[in-house]
């Protein structure tokens, strides 16, 4: 089997994780720093590289499971992504990932520092594990 990518978009900065091979568990892989990078030719270098199948995005959708502004954004990101990848491209649920990922951060004990560098990609993984359990519940 072939790998999953998840992205968790963001205005500044883009969370990358990577599924493993049998799509049993996610893993942060990178963050993507849209001010210094085209962040769709790094995705697409990303696909090639890990022989990626399938990307699982993040929809922010308000708690109240209403699409607000942010959604919007991350929509015109996958718009733009699909011109230039032919792979399947799926929306699923991102609500609280990025506080998620602070607390098990801080429980981690990782620094201040640490923790601002890595959320993004911490955030991905935790987008990216959620879709692989609710696949396998499936099954």
């Amino acid at each position: 089997m072939r790998r999953l990518l998840g992205l968790d978009v963001g205005t500044v900065r883009i969370g990358v994780a990577l599924s493993d091979p049998l799509g049993i568990a996610a893993h942060p892989y990178e963050v993507i720093d849209r001010r210094s990078v085209d962040p769709v030719k790094r995705i697409v270098a990303i696909i090639d590289a890990q022989d990626v199948e399938r990307l699982i995005v993040g929809r922010p959708l308000r708690l109240s499971g209403e699409a607000g502004p942010a959604v919007a954004a991350v929509e015109a990101f996958v718009a733009e992504l699909a011109k230039a990848v032919t792979l399947p491209i799926e929306l699923w649920d991102e609500r609280l990932s990025t506080a998620q990922a602070q607390r098990e951060m801080i429980a981690g004990g990782a620094r201040r520092e640490h923790r601002r560098q890595s959320i993004d990609k911490i955030a991905a993984a935790l987008i990216l594990q959620s879709y692989l359990d609710a696949k396998s519940s499936q099954l």
